[in-house]
């Protein structure tokens, strides 16, 4: 747990505090109360965690104390930064943003500008608040990218958004909200998508800011294994309203609302061996980490077959090698869990499997038939076998179809000849059996939950009834609870039609519920396979000990031990020199 600044005790005045807060959206159909009396505060040096399901108003609350809500929003009740009413005082906001109060927000690919170099905003915003010259500027953006974790920042600073990582970036966004030295931090879900060790070392620097600057940090999450390793506090939000409030240890361990006991029973949790330490009986037994799949007898043809696959991608000095010499397998039926780091090659793999990047060396086998020597007409007809489910429905969704014609999609590309009322009857089934009405058959994804656009997805991919289902990290970007049904759906609809399973992901602990054999890559490379069980229960070498260590656990207790083990591992010299 965070400890207070030692200059902010906790009679200091709050930076943050929020008395009433209360906002309502006026729409087409009428008003919508987003957020209901919410009253907190947050003192220097402080975390405090707002959690909660979507939908639930956190990133309005967010928003409000940046006075950054939209035009149709309604405000009442008062919010004040630094002793600054931001809900009366709006000449003043422009002042406030980026010196007294900065934000990280969820996507950094949005936050940031493609078209100027990283350095050149980063200067950009320490010149729109303090009076310092072009050159004084680039050298301090410079120092941040340092102080940020990112290698050879003189370097990266010449480089456009494009060409970081996903990591980098991310900590391109927070030096840009620490370079003026803020009071207030605001950070929206500052992790998603992060791998685990990247999501680890993003948690140390907004820890370290904390503590060295005193600055206050309101963090909107629903990680709660985050929560366990940051917050010093949390607020539980259930539609628009805090529901339960106090420190962490108190919420995570012995909630009192059962709206708290019920998100914290939907969250999976890691099964790990570690010396000197038992099972997790903190939590209620719901709660607890779930036994890993045994492997079940997965006899037949395989549904995917990777031999010594490697792939280059440009020519030269820019050649990067995204796999090297990579095998795996998935058999009918079974689920093949493909971890590791941010480029390590797990989404490359499962391009590769699906047929759309072609292997630079290696043979690729689907359903036994060798995909280089497969013509053009049978490899459409292969695909027909296969259903993808993406990280982002937003994205994978079309905004101008209706659900019903993004569902129907697979089927106008692979059965053209099926009769209208067949294919209405494919619809309505495929949508049931993701537990949707069919009363959404007619409406956007716009209009749909993070939820239930996912659960589109995977309708759309299962319409056709494939063999195969390529899922890469399909629950990332979900609450817990929402996490939960849709796994429960694909582990149903898995069981009903027999498909095998290649399932890309980040988050270990899904992985350990879901998956029956695991591959952890690195560097394009398999580092590590096995059961589930033995892989992530007993790992053999180090870099899949790192990958566990770094994964927060939704208990502040064990999570304060866990993480001081990891530092301690960290800043051990590696045998034989290994970095």
């Amino acid at each position: 747990m965070t400890a207070l600044h030692p200059c902010a005790p906790e009679t200091a005045q709050p930076i943050l505090e929020l008395d009433g807060l209360g906002v309502t959206f006026t729409t087409e159909t009428g008003d919508v109360p987003a957020v209901r009396g919410v009253s907190l505060h947050v003192r220097p040096g402080e975390t405090l965690a707002l959690v909660g399901e979507s939908g639930s108003g956190k990133s309005t609350v967010a928003l409000a104390a940046m006075g950054l809500l939209p035009a149709n929003a309604r405000v009442s009740g008062h919010a004040s930064v630094a002793g600054t009413d931001v809900t009366a005082a709006r000449a003043d906001l422009a002042r406030l943003r980026g010196r007294t109060m900065s934000m990280v927000f969820q996507e950094p690919a949005t936050a940031l500008d493609p078209l100027t170099r990283v350095g050149a905003q980063i200067a950009e915003v320490i010149r729109n608040h303090r009076p310092v010259s072009t050159r004084e500027a680039r050298h301090e953006a410079v120092e941040l990218l340092r102080r940020v974790g990112i290698p050879e920042p003189e370097k990266r600073a010449r480089a456009f958004p494009f060409q970081l990582s996903g990591g980098q970036r991310q900590r391109v966004v927070i030096a840009m909200a620490i370079a003026n030295a803020p009071e207030l931090l605001i950070a929206d879900e500052p992790t998603t998508a992060l791998d685990v060790t990247v999501q680890a070392e993003i948690l140390d620097l907004l820890r370290r800011l904390a503590v060295d600057t005193g600055t206050g940090v309101l963090l909107v999450t629903h990680n709660m294994g985050v929560v366990a390793d940051f917050a010093d506090r949390v607020a539980v939000m259930l539609r628009g309203e805090v529901v339960e409030t106090g420190p962490v240890e108190e919420v995570l361990l012995r909630p009192r609302h059962d709206y708290t006991a019920r998100l914290l029973a939907a969250v999976p949790r890691l099964a790990v061996a570690e010396p000197g330490t038992g099972p997790d009986v903190s939590a209620p037994a719901a709660a607890r980490p779930q036994a890993a799949p045994e492997p079940a007898d997965r006899s037949g043809q395989p549904v995917v077959d990777l031999r010594e696959v490697s792939v280059v991608f440009g020519r030269g000095r820019r050649a990067v090698r995204a796999l090297d010499g990579v095998s795996l397998t998935v058999r009918p039926g079974e689920t093949l869990g493909l971890v590791g780091e941010s480029g390590s090659g797990k989404s490359t793999a499962a391009r590769v499997a699906l047929g759309l990047v072609p292997p630079t060396s290696g043979t690729v086998s689907l359903f036994g038939a060798d995909l280089a020597r497969t013509g053009a007409r049978a490899r459409r007809a292969l695909r027909a076998g296969i259903g993808v489910v993406l990280q982002d429905p937003v994205a994978s969704l079309d905004a101008r179809m209706s659900v019903a014609e993004c569902v129907a999609e697979p089927l106008r590309v692979h059965r053209r000849g099926m009769p209208p009322q067949e294919r209405r009857t494919r619809i309505a089934e495929a949508l049931e059996r993701v537990r949707l009405p069919r009363a959404l058959a007619d409406r956007a994804p716009r209009e749909l939950s993070g939820g239930q656009r996912q659960r589109v997805s995977l309708a759309r991919a299962l319409v056709l009834e494939p063999r195969l289902l390529v899922a890469d990290e399909p629950t990332s970007a979900l609450d817990v609870s929402v996490q939960e049904a849709v796994l429960e759906v694909i582990a149903e609809l898995q069981a009903d039609l027999g498909f095998a399973c290649l399932f890309v992901s980040h988050d270990l602990a899904v992985v350990q519920r879901f998956a029956e054999r695991v591959v952890v890559l690195r560097a394009g490379r398999i580092e590590e396979e096995g059961t589930t069980a033995s892989t992530l229960l007993h790992p053999r070498t180090d870099y899949t000990r790192r990958l566990l260590a770094a994964v927060p656990v939704p208990d502040p207790v064990l999570q304060r031990r866990r993480r001081a083990a990891r530092q301690a591992a960290l800043a051990a010299p590696a045998p034989g020199g290994e970095a």
